[in-house]
């Protein structure tokens, strides 16, 4: 049903994924050609049955712990998405002011919701704190502040840096030593004498290390360093270990064995209360685990240009749409859905923004022609979220496909888009300062 303009969605789930039958690539039974044909590429297309898969094999490997599920939703914060895992059970972690108005504008109940800021004013915190949103606190100074204004009077969270380094890019590596976030593992004794001096109520620690981890050990070393630190901090609730689970964007890649590390962290979390005196909840906050792979990204082919080097798939889209290839030199698998059983070519794969902006050099796709549709895989992640109007071009829809029916959660947008909030001032010659 709609309420509003968002698609709210409240049948219970069914388990589909991408498949070609009858020389069509289809989601849940339908073509993805006919879903292009009825919104218009570019778009984004999301698999809401995956997403909700992959919240059932988390709860499946951590059955055996107390565990909270957030969703990182500054991956993907289309309100029809965070409808769809509100419905689920499951909770929120927010990065920003907006993202606290658009989980309570979904129906998150603001205890469900926990805000993980980096360097924002105290302003936004204490309009935060005015919600009723658990605050995870990443320096000092926010924390002393926060001490002189709420005292013991507000519960809050701290977010450690554990100094480990581990990530698929640089840029998505957040918790070794020279990273902003957090407050260093080595200002523990600091810490504790804020929270001493200002009586603050600590109920829960947190931390996120990065993106793209496949290897359990990195999760352990974590949270053991978690578990010590905590040993310190005799009223805790929680311990948010983050996420950063690793997802497969091309065979072969390594994932996260999510079974095993709920099995070593089982026994950690087993010794961890028998010393601490009782039992505290688990969360991890799953973001591009619940919602990459759930993600497709369509686009047109407007022309086929061969040079004496290479040969250009020119497509409708461009970095302003899908910046994640040329940001973090990301890998995205990609099929021609127009042309399934065409003769392999090798292509170059590239956008019409005026900058190179390349999706995928020497690619193997089926033969492409003027006006095939290319789907991009793995764009369910900051694929949205990181669009822009650059070149003044106008971003995609979003389109949620959920138990065998397509949604239209996000429009095209329009020139009264590019328009809107913009002043035009008519300078006339008179108004010009000359030299």
């Amino acid at each position: 049903m709609l309420i509003g303009k968002w698609v709210v969605i409240l049948e219970p789930n069914l388990k589909f994924s991408m498949k070609l039958t009858n020389h069509q690539y289809q989601i849940q039974g339908l073509s993805i050609l006919d879903i292009c044909e009825q919104y218009t590429a570019p778009l984004y297309l999301y698999d809401g049955n995956k997403m909700v898969e992959q919240i059932d094999l988390l709860r499946s490997a951590y059955q055996d712990l107390p565990l909270k599920i957030k969703f990182a939703a500054k991956a993907l914060t289309n309100i029809s998405v965070l409808k769809l895992f509100q419905k689920q059970g499951i909770g929120l972690d927010v990065v920003s002011l907006q993202e606290v108005h658009l989980g309570l504008l979904a129906g998150f109940l603001p205890q469900d919701i926990q805000f993980t800021p980096s360097g924002v004013s105290f302003a936004e915190i204490q309009a935060v704190v005015d919600m009723g949103v658990m605050i995870n606190l990443d320096s000092l100074p926010a924390l002393e502040k926060f001490g002189e204004v709420y005292g013991s009077s507000v519960p809050v969270s701290l977010r450690i840096n554990p100094h480990v380094m581990a990530g698929g890019n640089a840029k998505i590596s957040v918790g070794h030593i020279d990273s902003k976030f957090g407050i260093s593992i080595a200002q523990l004794p600091q810490i504790l004498a804020v929270v001493k001096d200002k009586q603050l109520t600590i109920k829960g620690l947190h931390v996120h290390t990065g993106s793209d981890i496949f290897a359990g050990e990195v999760f352990m070393q974590v949270a053991n360093v978690m578990f010590k630190a905590a040993k310190h901090f005799k009223n805790l609730q929680f311990i948010d270990f983050g996420g950063g689970f690793k997802v497969a964007y091309k065979k072969g890649d390594k994932t996260t064995d999510m079974h095993a590390l709920a099995k070593n962290m089982h026994s950690a979390y087993a010794q961890f209360c028998e010393d601490y005196g009782k039992k505290v909840d688990i969360y991890i906050e799953p973001g591009k685990f619940l919602v990459s792979e759930a993600g497709y990204f369509l686009v047109k082919t407007n022309v086929v240009k061969q040079t004496p080097n290479a040969t250009f798939v020119g497509v409708d889209s461009g970095l302003n749409h899908l910046i994640r290839p040329m940001f973090y030199d990301a890998y995205h698998d990609m099929f021609n859905a127009s042309n399934p059983e065409g003769d392999l070519q090798t292509y170059n794969i590239v956008g019409y923004i005026c900058e190179t902006d390349t999706f995928g050099n020497q690619r193997q796709l089926n033969e492409v022609r003027e006006g095939d549709i290319i789907c991009i895989k793995n764009a369910g992640a900051y694929g949205f979220m990181m669009s822009s109007n650059y070149n003044s071009r106008f971003r995609p829809a979003e389109v949620l496909v959920y138990n065998g029916k397509s949604h239209l959660i996000r429009q095209h947008e329009t020139m009264d888009d590019i328009l809107r909030n913009q002043i035009l001032v008519d300078v006339t010659e008179a108004d010009l300062v000359k030299v």
